[in-house]
């Protein structure tokens, strides 16, 4: 079939701006009811958001949580596995992958680029990726939960509420008394969530939480500092994949031995972690599984229309379970295993 009207062409035939097609479809900015309607009529007209068989069996990815910013996603662990398992799903499926890059995300390429669906990591709040999509009426598949879930969304995702409360009780089970949170940097459901699931934590057990905001560019950990040198915690857990290095760092300028005297828990892929001085505690999310899940929930979206046998998955929340690696940086303070048997699966 021939590709569906973008919104280019909706803004032409109602003699408008393609803003006020995505203000006029999406419900937003201020516009006069009658050309809201207008706007309207014409992209029913038009067959605009009507779902359409595959027309270039091309799948795109965007990692949006940064979107406008130049920063390169592919050099973390987790993204760059999430795209290798993904390009390979895609290709197992008949699709071809097409990446767009960061600094892209803001732009107006997404009203016309053209690929039967969208994969969106770490959507944030007031995506504009996301926003265009919609309009456009492109199946999307998320990692990570949208920050406005609308009836339909599928994502693929953790429980971080248990995964948060499991990396908590194994450091307090080692030993630790005053956690602190190494986070508070990106605006994705994930971010939040953590936090969220943190503090309560901390709330049930009555100790005071403490968040030490996250820079990406703090190589020596200099966020920490005033924390470490009051004595003020005796664990931490990092929630991005620099995190630990981080922390080891300023740990090291401190004299506090990890994990004698600190404890540390990164939530990262990077296998580098099993090779520091102490090898890290890690959690990963298993990256390959939660792309080979969501290209497969994207493709059943795309071709369910056209392809009864293969129906779209159900709306809601596809879950991955994570696992925690315990190794030398969260040994319990004596020297006596905290964990037993495998890895805790969590997610």
């Amino acid at each position: 079939m021939p590709p569906g009207p973008t919104i280019a062409d909706i803004a032409r035939a109602a003699e408008v701006s393609t803003a006020t097609v995505s203000h006029a479809l999406n419900g937003t900015g201020r516009l006069a009811e009658g050309t809201r309607r207008r706007v309207r009529e014409t992209a029913t007209r038009l067959g605009y958001g009507v779902p359409r068989a595959p027309r270039t069996r091309t799948l795109g990815l965007a990692v949006t949580t940064f979107a406008g910013s130049a920063w390169n996603f592919v050099a973390v662990s987790y993204f760059a596995r999430w795209l290798t398992a993904a390009t390979a799903a895609a290709h197992a499926h008949g699709y071809a992958l097409i990446t767009l890059p960061a600094e892209r995300g803001a732009q107006t390429l997404w009203h016309d680029l053209a690929v039967d669906g969208m994969l969106l990591l770490d959507s944030p709040r007031d995506d504009p990726v996301l926003r265009a999509l919609r309009a456009r009426g492109i199946p999307v598949v998320f990692d990570g939960r949208p920050a406005d879930p609308r009836p339909g969304d599928v994502w693929v995702d953790d429980d971080q509420t248990v995964t948060t409360r499991e990396v908590l009780d194994h450091l307090a089970a080692a030993g630790a008394r005053r956690i602190a949170l190494h986070g508070g940097f990106g605006d994705e459901h994930y971010t939040h969530a953590v936090t969220e699931a943190y503090r309560r934590w901390c709330a049930d057990r009555g100790r005071p939480p403490l968040v030490i905001p996250f820079d990406p560019h703090d190589a020596d950990g200099h966020a920490f500092d005033r924390a470490f040198a009051e004595g003020a915690v005796d664990a931490v857990h990092c929630l991005y994949d620099p995190g630990a290095r981080q922390a080891l760092a300023a740990a090291a300028r401190h004299g506090l031995a990890v994990p004698d005297r600190l404890l540390l828990v990164c939530a990262s892929e990077d296998p580098a972690y099993a090779t520091t001085d102490p090898p890290v505690t890690t959690v990963t999310l298993h990256p390959e599984r939660i792309a080979e899940t969501a290209v497969r929930a994207l493709v059943a979206r795309v071709e369910s229309p056209s392809l009864p046998a293969a129906p779209s998955p159900p709306p809601g929340r596809l879950t991955v379970p994570a696992t925690l690696l315990p190794r030398t940086s969260s040994r319990p303070r004596g020297g006596a295993p905290s964990w037993r048997g495998a890895p805790t699966p969590r997610r």
